[in-house]
């Protein structure tokens, strides 16, 4: 398999110790490999994906992901922009698909990245991970590296609103993605078809200023997925990650329920059907641990 080289923007949760971390962990272990190399963008800074709404002025926020642009084209020229986060994708592209639309908005940016000395061209395609896995590599190539079929686990996709809308995967239906089933059918995993709260909103944005209207989403979420049947669920995004795992305790106190289900990134299903170890595949960091998964790891 030839090396593929991208310019990696990691983005503030997949930072050591944040809260995913352990995706970046996984995505390293499956890019070793798939013979992938993410080379991370010098001196990057945050996308600006929350923050930036709540009254920082649009030039501001898309100056942000500008400046990441044009460090990328300074430092990894003529490599696609790859990002593993939803949200930090969806600003991205985002500000190369405005910048591209509106002269004097790019203007205006350009004069903003003067200021530090940067300048910026704009033409560099700003990809999610999954494409890349989908697109260069291709679901064959990618079940012909599996060494640990996941054969039997129950995975329910959950693709959350970041990575389906307004831009989605290239090819996929806005209400019905296939991609992250395609992908853990790849691994030997069941991908449970009929689940239908794939591409509802777990309301991560809601999560502090009105944490019950959150929860009760992600209740919705999580029922849908034991109603299937789902021994977990899968999901890209380190929001609907983090958010549909870590308030099933507090959902059990209002609600009455019992919820216990293990949320786990596409990379980590895929790292341990590569043959990697629990550590490698970010097992390590799920705060309700996916057994099924840390039982694959460890043999």
């Amino acid at each position: 398999m030839a090396k593929r080289d991208y310019s990696f923007y990691p983005g503030c949760s997949s930072q050591k110790g944040a809260s995913a971390s352990n995706c970046t962990t996984s995505i390293n272990a499956i890019c070793d490999v798939l013979k992938i190399q993410l080379n991370e963008i010098p001196d990057w800074n945050c996308c600006s994906a929350s923050i930036g709404y709540a009254g920082g002025g649009e030039l501001p926020r898309l100056t942000l992901s500008a400046r990441n642009l044009a460090l990328s084209e300074q430092h990894n020229p003529g490599q696609d922009v790859v990002a593993t986060c939803a949200a930090c994708w969806l600003a991205t592209r985002e500000t190369t698909e405005r910048l591209a639309h509106d002269d004097q908005l790019f203007t205006e940016t350009k004069i903003a990245l003067k200021e530090a000395g940067l300048t910026l061209q704009n033409k560099t395609p700003v990809r999610h991970f999954v494409e890349v896995l989908i697109e260069d590599v291709g679901y064959d190539a990618l079940k012909a590296a599996v060494k640990k079929p996941l054969t039997g686990i129950k995975i329910a996709s959950y693709v959350g609103c970041q990575t389906n809308r307004p831009f989605g995967i290239a090819g996929e239906s806005f209400e019905n993605p296939l991609y992250l089933d395609k992908l853990t059918e790849a691994m030997g995993a069941t991908a449970l078809k009929d689940y239908d709260k794939k591409v509802a909103c777990c309301g991560g944005a809601l999560a502090f200023s009105e944490p019950e209207k959150s929860q009760d989403l992600i209740k919705d979420i999580l029922q849908a997925a034991y109603d299937v049947g789902a021994d977990m669920i899968v999901t890209p995004c380190p929001v609907c990650q983090m958010n549909v795992e870590v308030y099933q305790g507090l959902i059990n106190q209002r609600h009455g329920t019992n919820f216990n289900m293990p949320v786990v990134y596409y990379s980590t299903l895929m790292a341990v059907a590569y043959g990697k170890s629990a550590s490698e595949s970010g097992l390590d960091g799920q705060v309700i641990r996916a057994k099924q998964l840390d039982a694959l790891a460890g043999r």
